[in-house]
């Protein structure tokens, strides 16, 4: 939740800024053509004319190019939102299946056997990673533990490269 409000500041921040710069440029190259006309001869209109078609172009070519980082920062927002809640599912199986486990629930309950067939697709390759940790009944599964701590490191992971298309480039 707090990446997501991280992400509508800085998409707001970003949009704020470019219509500052966007404002500053229009003023500027209407100040310039401005300056230029009371200053030029009628010969240098043309000329005056070029500077600011050329600014236009490239104030428009600006614009353009903000609006396609904005919409793609909106998707990766988005793509990261649903990667989250998937993530959040799977650390509540694990979770659920490790609570299970150390509060010695039957193997024959159907709860159980529904939260085995659940997390069974998640947990099959740390199955037998680490030993476990039993007293009777009561058991702790360590391989567990390591299995949601490689899905959090997963996580972060395609987050942080989601990140990476959503952030804009920037030139040095």
């Amino acid at each position: 939740m707090f990446e997501d409000d991280k992400l509508a500041v800085d998409e707001a921040e970003r949009a704020a800024r470019h219509q500052a710069v966007k404002g500053a440029v229009r003023k500027e190259m209407q100040n310039e053509i401005a300056r230029q006309e009371r200053a030029n001869e009628p010969e240098h209109r043309d000329e005056d004319a070029a500077i600011g078609a050329h600014f236009r172009e490239k104030a428009v070519g600006e614009l353009v190019s903000t609006e396609a980082e904005i919409d793609r920062g909106r998707t990766a927002a988005k793509v990261s939102q649903v990667i989250d809640y998937v993530f959040y599912l799977i650390y509540s199986l694990i979770g659920l299946e490790i609570l299970l486990e150390l509060l010695g629930a039957r193997e024959g309950n159907s709860f159980k056997s529904f939260i085995d067939a659940l997390t069974a697709p998640i947990l099959l390759p740390f199955k037998t990673l680490m030993p476990d940790i039993a007293r009777g009944r009561f058991e702790l599964r360590i391989s567990y533990l390591f299995a949601l701590f490689v899905y959090v490191l997963l996580h972060l992971a395609v987050n942080g490269l989601l990140r990476l298309f959503a952030h804009r480039k920037t030139a040095v």
